[in-house]
């Protein structure tokens, strides 16, 4: 009997062991594969005749997700050719997203720097001739702050105590009802904002142009923004925060005030300045409402004001090569303030957020 145990030991042991590594590819096969497929669109477009590289760059991108999966599925095994092509299908993805990003940014920078320079910046248009260089945009530097700034006054406050009341307080259908309004306003376009502004300050009050009325349809626009922001933001803050306060006698609002917003107030300011970065882009209720101007007006309340967006759209319009190089600078002049906000959001949020201990 021991013998065939032995026997059978034997036979066991010169049976083959299955693999416990699967074969891989190189680290360096994407970074390859990637190379291969771009050389291949730039060959079918040149052989195709196709004049866009944005052809070629389509066609490089589905050869290289095509390649990746059949060449993985054979060295790796399906399991892991679904994997990576997901992971192919993500990069493309990303690549589709950020190119015209940069571009965008790069022939900004290129035709904006052409003019950009200290004069531009410190000199209005009154008293230049359009179509000669020369002028600058601080006029509507002054116009795009003032605007937004007013905007901000008026919405940042009424967002915060929206917020604040649909977190806190809001229980029913007044809650619902104001919630909905909310999400309403959010898809509101532009122009729809301008005219009602128009309709209700102008038409109807008989007030007259100016930027206080191009602020208050920035307001319309920036309220939703702040109220969606400010909610998410409070939702996040522990109700074991709350529970404790309230369980030493801390009257609610008190625990509001003292407890509830100092946790959330990284996360409310970041989304401020991220709303005040979306419209200080908008040109649709500036044009209905401030009207324009080619001199310096410091005064928001009282006579036609321009603004940045404003100053590009009439830039362009003049259709001239000076024209199109102010308008370029203006743009590039706007894209910085909107940089500095959104990096100015980032760092407060990084400031205020909460410290964590071991």
């Amino acid at each position: 009997m021991s013998n065939a145990v032995i026997d059978k030991t034997e036979l066991a042991g010169d049976a083959p062991r299955p693999a416990l590594r699967q074969p891989r590819l190189p680290k360096w096969a994407p970074v390859g594969l990637a190379l291969i497929s771009a050389g291949l669109g730039c060959g079918i477009g040149v052989a195709g005749d196709l004049s866009s590289k944005v052809q070629w760059g389509l066609i490089a991108a589905a050869l290289f997700v095509l390649i990746s999966f059949a060449l993985t599925a054979k060295v790796e095994g399906s399991r892991q050719a679904k994997d990576r092509l997901a992971t192919s299908l993500i990069w493309v993805c990303f690549l589709l997203a950020v190119i015209p990003l940069v571009s965008l940014i790069w022939e900004t920078i290129d035709r904006g720097s052409k003019v950009l320079d200290g004069y531009f910046l410190g000199h209005s248009m009154e008293g230049v001739q359009t179509i000669l260089p020369g002028g600058g945009a601080y006029h509507a530097i002054i116009g795009t702050l003032e605007q937004v700034g007013i905007a901000t006054a008026i919405a940042a406050p009424i967002g915060l105590l929206t917020a604040i009341y649909l977190v806190e307080y809001g229980r029913g259908r007044l809650a619902k009802a104001v919630t909905f309004f909310v999400d309403v306003m959010t898809g509101v376009p532009s122009i729809v904002a301008g005219l009602f502004i128009l309709t209700f300050w102008i038409i109807i009050l008989d007030f007259d142009y100016s930027g206080f009325a191009g602020a208050m349809a920035l307001a319309i626009l920036m309220m939703p923004i702040v109220v969606r922001s400010t909610e998410e933001m409070l939702k996040l803050v522990p109700n074991e925060l709350r529970e404790a306060s309230l369980a030493l006698g801390v009257p609610k609002w008190r625990t509001i005030l003292k407890v509830v917003l100092p946790t959330a107030i990284g996360g409310i300011i970041t989304g401020v300045m991220l709303a005040v970065a979306r419209i200080a882009g908008e040109s649709a209720p500036i044009v209905l409402l401030v009207f324009g101007a080619q001199g310096i007006n410091n005064n928001p309340f009282e006579g036609a004001q321009s603004s940045l967006p404003y100053y590009v759209y009439e830039q362009w319009q003049l259709g001239n090569d000076a024209s199109f190089n102010r308008a370029w600078a203006a743009a590039l002049v706007l894209i910085a303030f909107v940089m500095i906000l959104n990096l100015l959001a980032r760092g407060i949020a990084r400031w205020k957020a909460p410290k964590t201990g071991r």
